[in-house]
């Protein structure tokens, strides 16, 4: 069993979307979703499932609903940052090469795993507020970064996507979710072509955090 310093799990989670067909031993992939169990939630519901997805036929079909919004961001987001100075440009354009990567090579991931939620099982205590809900993801997206970080641990490559979501209908027909539960994401799974996993760019604690009162800066 693989053991990782979790602050050195989590300094170094990158988005790793190009993945090696290599099958993953079933005792690292049994470690990896067990590490998703241990998740908090809401009232201990454990309102998610998982489906981790092995078939071919069925990553396939996956793969082509994730290019048909995939291929549309990606145009949109270049867009947005063409007039950037070049290495930001750089830096972006590496990102949506290697969405177009995961995009196209979805089938060969190992593992696609579908994260699903039952709406009525969520403590949802914002449901009243002029605005999106989102308290009800706090006892479903503890579960996924819980596994992601489980996998990088394992040194397998993996990322959090949300697009296929938008074609929950065909999802849930395709995975036989009943229809009382939805899709909250995608996490495809296989070892990373290449470097993989390593140091992340992110804002300082100083930008992020207030002290006391909003706009007070952390002391």
């Amino acid at each position: 069993m693989t053991e990782m310093k979790l602050y050195d799990a989590m300094r170094t989670l990158r988005a790793v979307r190009k993945l090696r067909p290599d099958p993953i031993p079933e005792a690292v992939l049994r470690r990896i979703f067990e590490a998703a169990t241990w998740a908090p939630n809401g009232g201990n519901r454990q309102p998610w499932r998982m489906i981790a997805v092995r078939d071919g036929a069925v990553k396939k079909r996956l793969g082509e609903l994730y290019t048909s919004h995939w291929a549309p961001y990606a145009v949109t987001y270049a867009k947005g940052f063409a007039k950037a100075p070049q290495d930001v440009r750089e830096k972006h354009e590496r990102t949506i090469a290697a969405g177009n990567y995961l995009a196209s090579h979805m089938h060969e991931a190992p593992v696609l795993v579908i994260v699903c939620f039952h709406p009525a099982m969520l403590a949802v205590t914002d449901v009243d507020q002029d605005r999106v809900s989102v308290v009800g993801g706090g006892s479903i997206y503890p579960a996924v970064e819980n596994l992601l970080l489980a996998a990088r641990a394992e040194g397998l490559g993996c990322v959090l996507t949300t697009l296929l979501c938008a074609e929950e209908a065909e999802v849930k027909k395709l995975l036989d979710i009943p229809a009382e539960w939805g899709t909250a994401a995608m996490i495809p799974l296989g070892y990373p072509v290449g470097q993989g996993h390593g140091p992340i760019s992110r804002k300082p604690v100083g930008e992020l955090f207030f002290q006391d009162r909003w706009g007070t800066g952390y002391q």
